[in-house]
């Protein structure tokens, strides 16, 4: 994916090439360290240059183009490679099998919003954990049944604890 954007209030040339099950970046034309996770279907933690931002990316109704959240500025992109990102168009990427939904960080559980037996879809929040005095929705990673709901409001939770599985 190939972008010029402005960061700081400079036009930049940003790129960033999938290589096997990791990203390389140049940031007008010089490698940068980069270190992206999938927290959440469509919502990424990437470490660049030992910063860490929040990235949102959403397929638009044109093939080939997302749009990016990333902190307060929100653009749109053009996939140079659609196959990467096949089956996302219409959605979310589903997870398969029964998936054990993580804490992504240690916080407190303030809302839970789904219970034991109820079915939800990929992207669907099933509960809200407070870090930092910041609020972040924990979503579905798949369409199913919540097998088990492991986590209750007012609970303290550490990063990487099982909140619930889906089915």
């Amino acid at each position: 994916m190939k972008e010029e954007r402005r960061i700081a209030g400079q036009a930049r040339a940003v790129e960033l090439d999938r290589v096997d099950d990791r990203w390389r970046a140049r940031l007008d034309g010089r490698a940068v360290e980069m270190d992206p996770v999938e927290v959440t279907p469509g919502t990424y933690s990437i470490l660049l240059e030992r910063r860490s931002y929040e990235v949102r990316v959403q397929a638009l109704q044109e093939p080939g183009v997302v749009s990016v959240l990333a902190g307060t500025e929100e653009f749109t992109a053009e996939v140079l490679d659609p196959r990467a990102w096949r089956g996302r168009r219409h959605g979310v990427l589903e997870a398969a099998g029964k998936q054990q939904v993580l804490s992504p960080m240690p916080g407190k559980v303030v809302r839970v919003l789904v219970k034991t037996g109820e079915a939800v879809e990929a992207g669907q929040g099933l509960l809200v954990i407070e870090a930092m005095k910041m609020q972040n929705e924990i979503r579905s990673p798949k369409r199913g049944i919540i097998e088990r709901l492991l986590a209750t409001e007012g609970q303290a939770v550490n990063a990487g604890e099982v909140l619930a599985v889906v089915a």
